[in-house]
Parts: C-alpha cells; structure tokens; sequence
C-alpha cells in the first residue's frame, strides 16, 4: 500500500473540504438565522466536505496499482474523520468561553 499517498491526501481533503465550509459559515454569518434559511451557501457548507471525501478517495483509486479499493475506502473514512475533527476543534475555539448568565430579577415580596 502506498501509505504516504492515503495520508497525504486524506489530510489535505479533510482540511481543504471542512476549512472552506468553516471560512464560508465565518465570513458569511454573524448570527444563526442566516444559516437557518436554507439557500445556496448553505448547500454548499454542507456539500464541500463531503466532495473532498468523494474526491479524495476517486484520488487514491485511480493512482494505485494494487488494493485500489482498500485503499480509497480508508482514505475516505481517514479524510471523513479529520474533517469531523477539525468541525470540532474549529467549534471549541470559537465557542464562548463563560456561558451568557440571565439577569438577575429583582425579588418581590408579596403579601
């Protein structure tokens, strides 16, 4: 197996496919009720990682010899998961770091 080859590529998909829909939610939206209406941005936050995986793995098939299949299915599910993981690491860092505390209410006193 050309080991390099399915990390490299994996790598580079999944960083490439998640960075540009993380850019495009960044850039785009200041509030959530953008990406609440469904239109063409948001179609395509959604359709970018999973074309890197396809891509990727199309890739690592056609430029191996042996074990064609074995190899763009791992590269798949290797870029799958670092694009999982880097939407995760992408959302603890841009995530609040004290959660927004409800105002305090003055108490009444009835009766």
């Amino acid at each position: 197996m050309r080991l390099k080859l399915v990390m490299i590529v994996a790598l580079i998909a999944g960083l490439v496919g998640s960075g540009s829909s993380i850019a495009i939610i960044m850039t785009r939206s200041a509030s959530l009720q953008v990406l609440s209406s469904p239109d063409l941005v948001v179609t395509t936050t959604l359709v970018l990682p999973i074309a890197s995986v396809i891509l990727a793995a199309f890739f690592v098939y056609r430029h191996t010899a042996r074990r064609r299949k074995t190899q763009a299915l791992l590269t798949g599910v290797l870029a799958a998961f670092l694009s999982l993981g880097v939407f995760i690491v992408a959302s603890i860092l841009t995530s609040r770091n004290t959660p927004l505390q409800p105002q305090p209410t003055t108490p009444r006193n009835i009766g």
